[in-house]
């Protein structure tokens, strides 16, 4: 069984409710349809202005005629009132649909969300980040992909489409997020490598310090996962090299999270990865809310959409 197929077979389990802002596109249809006939999940549609033809049986809500409204208007302005924004603004804010579908969330009216079909990640972000807010000891918001090869092997890449240069305090937080996004879906053993094109003080530059200092942040939340750092690629996935270049190491060669230094690295190495080493990416996973809010491509497929409700399913578990 694929990685893929073991998050659908996952999610069913749990069966959760996912809320989908863009009822207007036709793959986002078609995906909760899938969701509901399959049992995957509760799939809950916003109305949108435009569009229609939606199927019957799914379930819709129109944000400017429900009863919680007004309600989740109040949360919003005392969340973003020292903004300067008024109650009034706040519910006309909560009426679009990705506001409403994130006010939602917050109120535990929905287990997840998923939006980005037709929006972009800024505009899903910006919904995420002032309606359902950080998790407690998260400091930014990120994103993983998973990379999966036809030998089951699965490894998780941090971060690759949000945050463009980290500091120290944020690639730590990234490091971290990355860890506990790996376990609970992938379901095993964080084993995190920190990557520089460095490894245990081979050369000096003020791009290695930053990945150490991130490192000691980490190490220092005394977590119980094995981190290691800075290391090259090659000294953390292959074991005759790791063993060479860091000996000792619980990571080095044996590695399943890699968080890369900035989005340059990390953007371009999923994309090799997925192209020419064959693997498939399943992303952006963003982490880092205090609850999940996923990301769609805009060019996704309906499929697409199904296993990132999935994914959204597996993030919600406390």
């Amino acid at each position: 069984m694929n990685i893929i197929s073991e998050i659908r077979e996952r999610a069913k389990s749990n069966k959760r409710k996912i809320v989908f802002p863009r009822s207007s596109d036709l793959r986002v249809i078609e995906a909760a349809q899938f969701l509901l006939d399959n049992k995957l999940a509760e799939p809950i549609l916003i109305k949108n202005k435009e569009g229609g033809g939606i199927p019957k049986n799914l379930p819709v809500i129109d944000p400017v005629s429900d009863e919680r409204l007004k309600a989740y208007g109040h949360t919003f302005y005392e969340r973003r009132k020292h903004k300067g924004i008024s109650e009034a603004d706040a519910i006309d804010v909560i009426k679009d649909p990705l506001f409403f579908a994130a006010a939602m969330v917050t109120a535990d009216d929905a287990d997840g969300c998923v939006a980005g079909s037709v929006s972009t990640t800024g505009d899903v972000l910006r919904a995420a980040i002032q309606t359902i807010g950080l998790k407690k000891g998260s400091n930014v918001v990120s994103s993983v992909f998973l990379m999966s090869f036809e030998d089951g092997k699965v490894f998780t890449y941090g971060d690759c489409a949000v945050v463009p240069y980290p500091n120290a305090e944020q690639l730590a937080t990234i490091a971290m997020d990355s860890a506990q996004t790996h376990q609970k879906i992938i379901g095993a053993v964080p084993k995190v490598a920190m990557l520089s094109f460095s490894t245990r003080g081979s050369a000096e530059h003020e791009r290695i310090q930053l990945v150490r200092d991130a490192l000691e942040i980490v190490k220092s939340h005394n977590l119980d996962f094995p981190v290691d750092g800075e290391l090259q690629f090659d000294a953390s996935v292959i074991p005759e090299i790791g063993k060479r270049k860091a000996p000792g190491s619980e990571v080095a060669g044996q590695a399943n999270v890699f968080i890369f230094p900035n989005l340059d690295a990390g953007n371009i190495s999923y994309k090799i990865t997925e192209r020419l080493g064959g693997a498939t990416a399943t992303g952006p996973i963003i982490q880092g809310l205090a609850k999940p809010m996923m990301d769609l491509s805009r060019g996704c497929s309906s499929q697409d959409i199904v296993n990132t409700a999935c994914v959204c399913a597996l993030m919600s578990d406390d």
